[in-house]
């Protein structure tokens, strides 16, 4: 079984990859599963319809003139996602999902967005903390690394204790990414995980395993290997394998390699979803 379940379209604002070229090149690369996961940052981000208006940055390399900081357009989304099933469903599984960077102050409008759409799998992810972002050094630059990093998890775990419309916890030591100090300790950060990850576990939800790490440099796994441990120690079962795709060369990468590592880390087990629920396959598969 050969599952992506991490991956970005045009419908997010950092990618210019059309669905549909997603689900081709899914099929070329013989992937029987894959999920949507595009991006929603309440907070630094709108929705298209939002009576403020929408903003824009300059276009990068490869991108328009001028991108839309907004989240998805969920309709349009929604209503592609199932074209794209119907007409390639006897070609491959595709799954209805989104990746929510919540923060505390935002749940009540993830809340809405959870009750107004089907889902299969939602991808809980930390982007920001008091709407300041990682990417541009903005949270971290007036903090010291001790600062930042358990600014970082605190927010976390504050979110997992008061949100629970989700399946994973997305890249959950998103901000070794962006250290510019180089690695934290993680003896000094455990008691903090070890509160998230027993309050996920108790929860029924779960967290990826995310392969971006080798685009990033990160010599460790995304989460490490220190993070992986610790939740089959204390439990944990749940686990899904993404490539945070947001090009074609990004779809599918790594997904065997990561699982002959959950293997050597003593997993037998990952997951996909579906409506919300995991289904379970064996890493030899």
């Amino acid at each position: 079984m050969l599952a992506d379940y991490h991956v970005h379209t045009a419908f997010s604002n950092d990618s210019v990859y059309p669905m549909e070229d997603v689900v081709k090149d899914a099929i070329s690369l013989e992937i029987e599963d894959i999920c949507f996961t595009d991006h929603v940052d309440y907070g630094p981000y709108r929705d298209w319809d939002d009576p403020r208006g929408i903003e824009y940055r300059a276009g990068e390399e490869g991108e328009p003139e001028w991108v839309a900081l907004t989240n998805v357009e969920y309709k349009k989304y929604f209503s592609l996602i199932e074209e794209m099933k119907e007409k390639y469903k006897e070609q491959i599984s595709i799954k209805a999902g989104l990746e929510f960077g919540v923060q505390t102050h935002t749940i009540p409008e993830y809340e809405k967005l959870f009750a107004s759409y089907p889902f299969d799998f939602i991808i809980l992810s930390i982007h920001q903390v008091g709407d300041e972002e990682f990417w541009t050094n903005e949270y971290q630059s007036t903090r010291t690394q001790q600062e930042y990093n358990e600014g970082y998890y605190k927010e976390l775990l504050s979110v997992v204790q008061n949100y629970h419309n989700y399946s994973v916890l997305g890249h959950m030591d998103l901000i070794v990414r962006y250290d510019e100090q180089g690695p934290y300790s993680f003896e000094k950060v455990k008691p903090i995980i070890t509160e998230i990850l027993k309050t996920v576990i108790a929860d029924g939800k779960g967290i990826e395993v995310n392969t971006s790490n080798h685009r990033y440099g990160i010599a460790d796994m995304t989460p490490s290997r220190d993070i992986l441990k610790l939740y089959r120690e204390l439990g944990g079962t749940i686990i899904t394998i993404g490539s945070d795709s947001h090009k074609k060369e990004h779809l599918g990468a790594y997904i065997d390699w990561a699982k002959e590592e959950l293997r050597k880390l003593g997993y037998t087990q990952f997951c996909t979803f579906e409506k919300m629920k995991p289904v379970f396959h064996d890493l030899m598969d």
